[in-house]
C-alpha cells in the first residue's frame, strides 16, 4: 500500500511558476514509476508526465513539453512537478499516482492549481 500526498498548488498569474510535490509513504517508492495527471473542471482527467522508478526516463504530454519538468528524489520518497510559463488553461486539480507494474494503482487527493490571466 502506498499513500500519496500532493502539495504546492495555489494561485499564480499567467507566465508564473509553481512546483508541486508528492510525498509517498512506504518503502517501495523507489520501485514504482510515478505520474502526474490533471483534471480541469468539467473535463476528463488527462496525463501530464511520468517518470521511471530510477528517474532515468521521463515522458510528457505534448502540451507540457518544454514547460513542465518531472523529477523524483527516492531518498525523500518524493516526486516533483516543476511548472513554468503557466497558462490559464493549466488550471486544474493535479494528481500524482504510483504505478507498481502496469497500472496506476495509487492516487493522491490532488492539489488545486489556478492560473489567472
Amino acid at each position: 500500500q502506498v499513500h500519496l500526498v500532493e502539495s504546492g498548488g495555489g494561485l499564480v498569474q499567467a507566465g508564473g511558476s509553481l512546483r508541486l510535490s508528492c510525498a509517498a509513504s512506504g518503502r517501495t517508492f523507489s520501485s514504482y514509476a510515478m505520474g502526474w495527471f490533471r483534471q480541469a473542471s468539467g473535463k476528463e482527467r488527462e496525463f501530464v508526465a511520468r517518470i521511471s522508478a530510477s528517474g532515468a526516463t521521463t515522458v510528457y504530454a505534448d502540451s507540457m513539453k518544454g514547460r513542465f519538468t518531472i523529477s523524483r528524489d527516492n531518498a525523500k520518497n518524493t516526486v516533483y512537478l516543476q511548472m513554468n510559463s503557466l497558462k490559464p488553461e493549466d488550471t486544474a486539480i493535479y494528481y500524482c499516482a504510483a504505478k507498481p507494474i502496469r497500472e496506476y494503482n495509487y492516487w493522491g487527493q490532488g492539489t488545486q492549481v489556478t492560473v489567472s490571466s
